[in-house]
């Protein structure tokens, strides 16, 4: 019975992820907008949705022990006063 009811809210979960309807960027949402929302978190997910793509450090956070590093390097980074503004300059636009 757990695993009828464990396969039910996942495909409800999925199937919820098809249509993009809800999304700014119609083009957007769906199979990614979920990927980026359930992985990255909500901030990630919504700004996707926007029209930015995921950053390379984000892909990173994946994949295990690398991503201690990564998480570091992002904690130094945020330590360090760094904005949104900040890494728009130094990775692009179209991330940030």
């Amino acid at each position: 019975m757990k695993k009828v009811l464990a396969g039910a809210l996942t495909a409800l979960m999925l199937l919820g992820t098809v249509s993009p309807a809800l999304a700014v960027n119609e083009s957007r949402g769906g199979l990614m907008g979920f990927i980026a929302g359930c992985c990255f978190g909500v901030r990630s997910g919504g700004a996707y949705n926007e029209g930015k793509e995921v950053h390379w450090r984000q892909w990173v956070r994946l994949i295990p022990l690398a991503n201690i590093v990564f998480a570091v390097w992002d904690g130094i980074d945020g330590a360090n006063g760094m904005t949104s503004a900040d890494y728009a300059k130094k990775y692009g636009a179209i991330f940030y």
